[in-house]
C-alpha cells in the first residue's frame, strides 16, 4: 500500500508543479490555499 501512496503523492505533486507554471505562480497557489485554511478557520469559531 505504501508504494502505491508513494506514486500518487509524486503524481500529484508533479500535477500541481505543472499547472502552476513558474515559480511565482506556485507561490500564488500556495498563497490561496492558505487563505482558504484561514478563512475555514474563521468561520468555524
Amino acid at each position: 500500500m505504501k508504494p502505491l501512496l508513494s506514486i500518487l503523492l509524486l503524481v500529484a505533486t508533479l500535477l500541481s508543479l505543472t499547472a502552476c507554471n513558474t515559480v511565482a505562480g506556485m507561490g500564488q497557489d500556495l498563497k490561496a490555499g492558505g487563505q482558504a485554511i484561514t478563512n475555514a478557520a474563521e468561520k468555524s469559531k
